[in-house]
């Protein structure tokens, strides 16, 4: 996978996490708050992975 894919599929992903950590808040819902929190944690190491790969690559 591409350094530009890692970015976007992360950027995604924190997005995604930050909405589920929202709805979770708002419907005071722990469990999607938790699942919101871990997205949005993939999703900044796989911004760091694009980041990584584009270091390497030049």
């Amino acid at each position: 996978m591409s350094s530009t894919t890692d970015k976007i599929k992360g950027a995604a992903n924190e997005a995604i996490g930050k909405a589920k950590q929202g709805i979770g808040n708002a419907t005071d819902n722990a469990n999607l708050k938790a699942d919101g929190v871990a997205q949005e944690a993939k999703g900044k190491a796989e911004g760091v992975k694009g980041d990584v790969k584009s270091a390497v690559g030049k």
